[in-house]
């Protein structure tokens, strides 16, 4: 089941990124370009609904995108981050050969950005390896 997080008046909201619930895991598309203030508000988005929803993991699908920058490695290497601190993990998904050789070219790094090739493959890669407990990490097992 999933579930939209809609804006503050019920509905889409023009320059914000939809994010959908799957479960512990947060999805989001990304279509064409990325603008600032819309990157802006995404991060902003996603700390917030992680923070509410307790989610583990976030899937950003870039197969919509064509060309990434520095400027959109730099964010979906900031939305990792930020996940990071809030105990949830970031995959990215959908990346065309095109955009891996240009990130490759201009030498960015993503640190904290797992990739995987399919939506479905980031799904399993989060739930193999969700942490067992939100807050405390390792689960104690009763003798």
């Amino acid at each position: 089941m999933s579930q939209a997080f809609p804006g503050p008046y019920g509905g889409p909201v023009t320059g914000h990124v939809p994010v959908l619930r799957l479960g512990e895991v947060l999805l989001v598309t990304l279509q064409g370009d990325l603008h600032d203030s819309t990157a802006q508000q995404l991060q902003q988005d996603l700390a917030e609904t992680i923070s509410r929803s307790g989610a583990t993991g976030v899937i950003i699908d870039i197969s919509g995108v064509e060309i990434v920058d520095s400027f959109l490695g730099r964010v979906l290497a900031e939305i990792a981050g930020q996940t990071e601190l809030l105990a949830a993990r970031t995959v990215v998904v959908g990346m065309r050969p095109a955009v891996a050789i240009t990130l490759v070219e201009l030498g960015l790094s993503l640190p904290g950005v797992h990739t995987a090739l399919s939506t479905e493959v980031a799904m399993e890669l989060l739930t193999q390896h969700a942490p067992s407990s939100r807050y405390g990490g390792l689960r104690q097992e009763s003798p």
